[in-house]
């Protein structure tokens, strides 16, 4: 096999969502989920299930206002995945 002298880079492949998704269920980590069109709020919870839709059961969830930084304790909720916008892991 011959090259035509171009040099090969190594390429990042982007972790698809239910991916993600079947991690954070795994690990039973928490994690943050911003909404669209919700930009004053977020919902926090661990994932206990999901679907092929990327609609997620999240356990322990609460929603988090940003602008008075209250909370308020929702227990179990299902986000639909039409209106995920954002997921990501919460630091503790």
């Amino acid at each position: 096999m011959a090259y035509s002298g171009q040099s090969q880079k190594a390429q990042k492949v982007m972790a698809q969502p239910i991916n993600r998704i079947f991690r954070y269920l795994q690990n039973r980590s928490r994690i943050e989920v911003w909404l669209y069109e919700q930009v004053n709020m977020q919902i926090e919870g661990c994932v206990i299930g999901f679907d092929e839709y990327m609609n997620l059961v999240l356990g322990n969830a609460g929603e988090i206002y940003s602008k008075t930084k209250s909370r308020k304790q929702l227990d179990r909720i299902m986000p639909k995945g039409d209106n995920i916008t954002l997921l990501q892991s919460v630091s503790n």
